[in-house]
């Protein structure tokens, strides 16, 4: 059926399609182009293009993967579904996945309340560990032959801690752009990998009006500055959306864009279309290209109607909802008639959704909606093309406002009954990371929004400010969705709130500046203020801002003394600054409110082992696990600090339990590692210390560590080698 239309479709375009297909049949070395940028309004088939070029590559060997606005909204959640798709067609995509689950395991143990820093990690305050790496690394020095001799590290360790410090201002911001950073150079290898086995990999983007809000910086790094490695020459880039590139951005580029305009239907491409769909009669064919104004898909659904005289189809009014009305009344039976303008109520469909949304009568027609030509595959789920919905939307809310408010208000429930089924499994922080509850509730939004925006404005902001303390991509998701609503109800509220968010996570700290919207214009009640306060100080921290942080969520705690998090929080940002004292009252101000938070008793222990109160420590680590065993991270930190107190059986004993657990953990190993040096098991500290630097080639101190060992073994060779490596990665310069 694709295969079909899209032939249809595209019969008088034929140099936009054979210019693709002939550069899969191109060396890659000589080709003039690889990237395609499609482009043309709403309608004029894009999308269409993008999956007839799919099948043109894959019909050539080519790997094949497409992202929409429906899967990006940060740059790992667009590699992961690429990878995914990709890996369905070729195989796994190891490397790729082990980044980017040390990504996703390092955005957790950014959280304040997580265990363990960066630094932290590895056991002693950032003084020490700054003086340990300054002291070893270069007293290492002194293993460099130079001129048959060595020569003595004549800077001062002290003076080199004290920058190391220095530089460690910085860290938390610039290590998470580092490691996203890192899957992006993992989605490469991979890419690379790939094209010595296949001919060709197309990557596709489309809405790219969309999904260049947030890859456009990314995909010119990519192909231009090759800033995550080199591309091979045998990946072509094929993006669709309504506008023109940029001139600003995509100059450096310009020479390796093809540039795809889809314009509309001429009359002789009107016609030559009709008659491949039997239409043929010279009135029925005058009325239909001056209706569809050339548009292919309404040209399509026009042409699928069969119509005999131009009397069977409809002039007059907007073109497209004319058009789109008379396909709906061309379909005879009245339940397909009635379930397929119910089914527009939803902006995507799976088969739960379309249980709730069709009449209970129809439930045996999901197959024949899924077959008609404006409905498309996305991932899971089944749309319908943007221009058909929304016509579809604009007659059933003027034809009916009472029916419209009726059917989105029984969606909302259905879609908030599925949250709180969900939610029995689910601890209250983490509801937003699971894609089956974040689904649902960003369901039952939207249609509170299009059913009575005023009054579900409210619940929708308050859920931003939850949404806010998630990762970006998540917060993106939810300003979607009240894009979506104002797009769909064209309520000025919600058109404001729409536009003022969009710009709002555009910026440099998305979540910062969501949330400073959302306190100065949200009308708040206090205990969401409160929240408000906490994210927003939250994500100060992240951006080591760290007085503000501390101002924020002192503002949190004036409004709510009872919100435990931002207690948690404050206290987390003083144990950052080494302020133990506050950081262990907060942390037992925090404990007072919420004694069964194993998070925030992993916290406190940590707290107490940087401060050397490692009996206290132990209490409370042992504590956080009895109440959680899979939290690993206060596993880790028990066995660190036993490591400290100098009891390296248990220390072995707790890191040895998580690797077994995780064999991925690259703190548990590089801390085993240090244990078994400890103990002269010099082979095994390789092997611990070689496995987490597998996981992140870019671990100083597993370097640094495994280069001492090496020493011990008098394998000065691979000694220099890490110690080399070692002060080229830390710590990174401002």
């Amino acid at each position: 059926m694709i295969r079909e239309r899209a032939q249809a479709q595209f019969a008088g375009r034929r140099e936009q399609v054979t210019q693709f297909a002939e550069n899969l049949h191109t060396d890659p070395e000589s080709q003039a182009q690889f990237l395609f940028h499609v482009r043309g309004v709403g309608g004029v088939g894009k999308s269409t293009l993008l999956r007839h070029w799919q099948e043109l590559a894959r019909a050539a060997s080519a790997v094949t993967a497409v992202v929409d606005e429906g899967d990006v909204h940060d740059v790992p959640q667009a590699l992961s579904e690429l990878a995914r798709q990709m890996a369905g067609q070729t195989g796994s995509f190891k490397e790729f996945d082990r980044a980017a689950e040390q990504y996703r395991r390092e955005l957790e143990a950014a959280n304040p309340v997580a265990l363990a820093g960066e630094t932290g990690a590895y056991g002693g305050e950032a003084s020490t560990s700054s003086r340990v790496v300054a002291q070893a690394a270069l007293g290492a020095a002194s293993l460099i032959p130079v001129a048959g001799g060595v020569v003595s590290a004549v800077t001062n360790p002290d003076s080199a801690a004290l920058g190391l410090d220095r530089l460690r201002a910085g860290a938390r911001a610039r290590h998470r752009r580092a490691d996203a950073a890192e899957v992006s150079r993992a989605f490469v290898a991979e890419l690379q990998r790939l094209c010595e086995h296949y001919p060709w990999v197309v990557l596709c983007f489309d809405t790219w009006e969309q999904t260049g809000r947030y890859l456009g910086g990314w995909l010119r790094d990519l192909l231009w500055e090759g800033a995550f490695g080199s591309v091979p020459a045998n990946v072509i880039v094929v993006l669709a959306g309504r506008d023109e590139l940029s001139e600003r951005d995509w100059a450096p580029l310009r020479s390796q864009v093809a540039d795809v305009p889809l314009d509309v239907f001429t009359e002789a491409e009107t016609r030559d279309m009709l008659a491949r769909r039997g239409v043929t009669e010279s009135t029925v064919v005058e009325t239909i290209w001056h209706l569809s104004m050339g548009l292919p898909l309404i040209v399509e659904l026009l042409a699928l109607t069969r119509p005999e005289s131009a009397g069977d189809v409809t002039d007059g009014g907007n073109a497209v909802d004319s058009a789109v009305e008379r396909f709906v009344q061309w379909i005879t039976n009245p339940l397909q008639r009635e379930t397929a303008l119910a089914c527009a109520l939803a902006p995507q469909l799976n088969e739960d959704v379309f249980a709730a949304v069709a009449p209970r009568e129809a439930r045996h027609l999901w197959a024949w909606l899924c077959e008609q030509p404006f409905v498309t595959s996305r991932g899971n789920f089944k749309q319908y093309h943007a221009v058909v919905r929304a016509s579809m939307l604009r007659q059933q809310r003027a034809r009916s406002p009472q029916r419209w408010n009726e059917a989105h208000i029984r969606l909302a429930e259905i879609h908030g009954s599925w949250c709180a089924a969900a939610e029995r499994a689910l601890a209250p922080d983490k509801r937003w990371d699971d894609p089956w509850w974040r689904q649902s509730r960003l369901g039952e939004i939207y249609h509170l929004l299009c059913a009575e925006p005023t009054v579900g404005i409210a619940f929708a902001l308050e859920q931003g400010v939850q949404a806010a303390g998630a990762v970006t991509a998540v917060l993106r998701q939810w300003t979607d969705t009240l894009q979506q609503a104002a797009n769909d109800t064209a309520e000025p509220v919600l058109l404001v709130w729409a536009q003022r968010l969009q710009d709002a996570v555009a910026g440099e700290e998305p979540a910062v500046a969501a949330l400073t919207a959302l306190l100065a214009h949200g009308g708040l009640d206090s205990v969401t203020q409160a929240w408000a306060h906490t994210y927003r100080g939250y994500h100060l921290y992240l951006a080591d801002q760290n007085e503000e942080a501390i101002t924020e969520l002192g503002r949190a705690i004036a409004t709510d003394p009872g919100n435990s998090r931002a207690w948690a929080y404050r206290g987390n940002v003083h144990l950052w600054l080494n302020h133990f004292d506050r950081a262990a009252e907060d942390l037992t101000t925090a404990l007072e409110l919420a004694p069964d938070d194993a998070r925030i008793l992993g916290c406190r222990g940590d707290c107490h082992r940087q401060a050397g109160n490692y009996a206290e420590a132990i209490d409370d680590l042992t504590a956080a696990l009895d109440i959680d065993p899979a939290l690993h991270l206060a596993r880790v930190t028990r066995g660190i600090t036993h490591r400290m107190a100098g009891r390296d059986d248990q220390a072995r004993e707790d890191l040895t339990t998580v690797v077994k657990i995780d064999p991925t953990n690259e703190w548990a190993l590089v801390n085993r590692g240090v244990v078994h040096q400890k103990a002269g098991r010099y082979e095994d500290a390789v092997a611990d210390f070689t496995a987490a630097l597998e996981i992140k080639p870019t671990d100083a101190l597993a370097l640094l560590n495994r280069g001492k060992v090496y020493q011990k073994m008098g394998r000065y060779k691979d000694a220099v080698a890490d110690f080399t490596a070692t002060l080229g990665i830390a710590p990174p310069t401002p």
